[in-house]
């Protein structure tokens, strides 16, 4: 058994130790299938197929927190920024509206009128979550949807005044290609540049603002490098100067506190996915006094602005999810940072390691990082195949095999931008984890950088 262990370059954590006995009577198997046994960075994994044989087999399957540890090896979910798993709480306010609670809102009968009063009631507290008015939430499928109409509907507001918008190079590809297709419209788009940290200032925004700037956008915080940008800072430069100012929350509702009031913004757009809500659900905030054209045309629904059935279960459960990660937002956080700054400590003990972003105002749960000599998707695929989840960069953007552009973009070198790594956490990681990640990460980058 010994034998065939050391030959498969399987480590210590692989095999459970008090199942040696039933080991032994499977020698003969284990050599049959040691083919089948994968290695990367000292950590071995096992296919889908003989996994499942040593489940039957012997029961194998240990759910722990954070996670799933099938012969010892250990699936930690760090892709946090990518998408988040449906709460609990989320789940069980939307199970009622896929039964009972199931008819169209626009009915005036019964059913349909139970329907509205919870889209109603989702409103009413996704705006206090963000300090808003009732009045100024409309749903939409998603923060790319928000985003598309924000900038959209704003130029068109705005479109006899000018014809000029800023942003910046660091923006998520839903802002950018908006810009770009305006762009081809006619519009000039300034893209403001961001220095080390994926910063700008107030002042680089005053001197890019024209007569001619109808609308500026500029993310709370970057999806890939974590960096929070001064928004009200930033919101106060373009007020001054009779400026529209959307900016995309994304990444930042539901992490960071947020008050549309304090912020001074006039529009902003969140995604419920992004705070352990639904998928294909979000909701653009629209400052009272600024009227947006449709984006999607149809019937009247969201006083008529946002045409289309609601999707009622998915209101309800964004309602329920964002409620609940106000309410834990300082609890957790003070976990998830603890848990972000050791990580972040051990992976910069790994030579030609870089972390990215800014170091202090930052994503609670965003550990990003950069290393020479890497290449970031086989970086990611290997570590995948040692149960660590991780991604290179945005999920839209993430089978791309090209350098990062956020990285290019704050001035690292095309060979360094290619070895990006992606690493976001949240309350349902565990200390457990990091040590997994400690241990593993550095062995497969070494092994890596070796040819091994």
């Amino acid at each position: 058994m010994k034998d065939i262990i050391t030959r498969a370059n399987i480590n210590r954590g692989t095999f459970y130790l008090y199942y040696k006995d039933k080991f032994d009577l499977l020698d003969q198997t284990l050599s049959e299938v040691i083919q089948d046994i994968g290695a990367s960075g000292g950590i071995v994994f096992l296919n889908d197929g003989v996994r499942r044989f040593f489940i039957r087999t012997l029961g194998l399957d240990k759910r722990e927190e954070g996670g799933y540890k099938v012969m010892g090896l250990r699936k930690v979910y760090v892709d946090h920024a990518a998408t988040t798993a449906l709460s609990t709480t989320a789940f069980q306010a939307m199970l009622p509206y896929f039964g009972d609670t199931f008819a169209n809102p626009s009915a005036i009968h019964e059913y349909g009128v139970n329907a509205k009063a919870g889209v109603e009631r989702s409103r009413r507290m996704i705006a206090k979550a963000i300090g808003a008015k009732n009045n100024e939430i409309f749903f939409t499928s998603g923060g790319t949807e928000s985003d598309n109409w924000a900038i959209l509907g704003a130029v068109a507001q705005r479109s006899s005044k000018g014809k000029h918008i800023i942003t910046t190079s660091i923006e998520h590809n839903a802002v950018l290609k908006t810009a770009e297709a305006l762009e081809k419209q006619g519009y000039e788009v300034t893209y403001l540049p961001v220095d080390y940290y994926g910063r700008i200032t107030p002042e680089q925004l005053a001197e890019a603002i024209r007569e001619d700037t109808v609308l500026v956008s500029i993310m709370m915080a970057n999806n890939e490098i974590g960096t929070i940008l001064p928004i009200k800072d930033l919101c106060q430069v373009a007020r001054q100067r009779n400026v529209l100012f959307h900016t995309d929350a994304v990444q930042a509702v539901g992490q960071v506190k947020i008050d549309v009031r304090d912020l001074n913004v006039d529009l902003l757009s969140m995604s419920a996915h992004k705070f352990q809500g639904p998928k294909g659900v979000g909701a653009l905030f629209v400052k009272i006094g600024r009227i947006l054209p449709p984006l999607i045309h149809g019937g009247g629904q969201e006083k008529g602005s946002r045409a289309g059935t609601e999707n009622v279960p998915g209101i309800v459960g964004m309602a329920a999810a964002l409620e609940e990660a106000v309410a834990t937002m300082a609890e957790k956080n003070r976990k998830v940072v603890a848990m972000r700054d050791r990580l972040i400590q051990g992976i910069l003990k790994i030579p030609g390691s870089y972390l990215t972003g800014d170091p202090e105002n930052r994503l609670p749960g965003m550990a990003s990082f950069a290393f020479a000599g890497m290449d970031k998707k086989p970086l990611v695929t290997t570590l995948s195949k040692a149960g660590i989840l991780a991604s290179s960069a945005s999920a839209c953007t993430a089978g791309s095999i090209n350098p990062s552009r956020i990285l290019l973009a704050t001035g690292a070198s095309e060979s360094l931008a290619y070895g990006s790594l992606r690493i976001s956490l949240n309350e349902h990681n565990s200390e457990e984890d990091m040590d997994y990640l400690l241990e593993t990460i550095p062995s497969v980058i070494s092994n890596m950088r070796n040819g091994d």
